[in-house]
């Protein structure tokens, strides 16, 4: 990755594959959220839903195994951290991480129901836990909800997931529950989820592949005589950081975003969402309960 003028290792590993196997070593992603393993460039929005940034998933070092067989595919790894964190002799922690998921197909309707598990031992001298995210859009540094860093040994996670791809209409769904260990304490328990529904106003679809969202078809790109695939998605996404003590706060996201694929490997994307907060970590003038909306646009093109 070559952002703000940065050089930032993302995936790098090898992998061995026959069959419905797949063994692989070095960075790449945990098996988290639904959303999460699905690539950035396939998502409704221009962002992925709040717990996926609040909870930390990111690629990480480890070795994995997945297998498929028929409609359902598991996945299981042992990680350490990320490779930038490595170079730190203090990051020494190590997570267990699994995900299951099946994905029935009813005629030309595709469906899919997934559960996942993920369990972190810090392993530090002085282990703390912090969990934050920001109002939607990821070019602001501000952070309205931010449980700021708190004694804690570990976290473990549950998270179930579902969708539908029903010809132009697909629909998703996803709910995590974060929990930080504090020996001596009770733990704190985060939540977050989303729900969400979209509709392609050409005859398009989604398409989907391993237990993940693939890319869009585009039946008349431009250039052949189409238009291309327009889509409108529309998502209520909340997360709750406060537990047990830590006033993390509350945030809810309404999103509305329309998308436009004029060929397969080019995409814009504008997105308009609204954000209501609680309780929240940053005060803007005394008052912890506002709102704010946020508007952003996407021009994307992969090879």
């Amino acid at each position: 990755d070559f952002a703000d003028n940065d050089v930032t290792l993302t995936d790098v590993y090898l992998s061995w594959a026959r069959g419905d196997t797949t063994i692989t070593l070095g960075q790449h992603k945990t098996f988290s959220s639904f959303e999460d393993q699905s690539s950035d460039l396939f998502t409704s929005l221009m962002e992925r839903a709040q717990f996926n940034s609040a909870f930390g998933f990111e690629r990480r070092v480890g070795l994995s195994l997945a297998q498929t067989a028929g409609m359902v595919r598991v996945e299981a790894g042992i990680f350490t951290d990320d490779v930038d964190a490595l170079v730190n002799d203090e990051a020494n922690g190590w997570s267990v991480d699994g995900r299951v998921s099946i994905a029935p197909r009813i005629g030309e309707d595709q469906l899919h129901l997934g559960l996942s598990a993920h369990s972190r031992d810090f392993n530090d001298g002085q282990p703390t836990a912090r969990y934050r995210t920001r109002p939607f859009l990821h070019s602001t540094n501000s952070r309205f909800v931010d449980t700021g860093e708190f004694a804690a040994t570990g976290e473990y996670s549950f998270g179930v997931e579902t969708a539908a791809i029903m010809g132009r209409l697909h629909w998703a769904g996803e709910a995590h529950w974060m929990h930080a260990r504090r020996p001596g304490l009770p733990d704190p328990g985060f939540f977050g989820g989303y729900a969400e529904l979209g509709l392609f106003l050409t005859d398009d679809r989604r398409t989907y592949r391993r237990g993940t969202l693939d890319r869009p078809t585009v039946t008349r790109p431009v250039g052949s005589g189409g238009l291309g695939a327009w889509e409108v998605n529309a998502r209520y996404d909340f997360l709750d950081l406060t537990d047990v003590g830590i006033m993390g706060g509350q945030q809810s996201q309404y999103g509305l975003s329309l998308v436009w694929h004029p060929v397969g490997s080019v995409r814009f994307t504008a997105n308009y969402v609204r954000i209501e907060t609680d309780d929240a970590s940053l005060p803007i003038n005394g008052d912890r309960d506002y709102g704010a909306d946020a508007f952003g646009l996407r021009a994307q093109f992969d090879f």
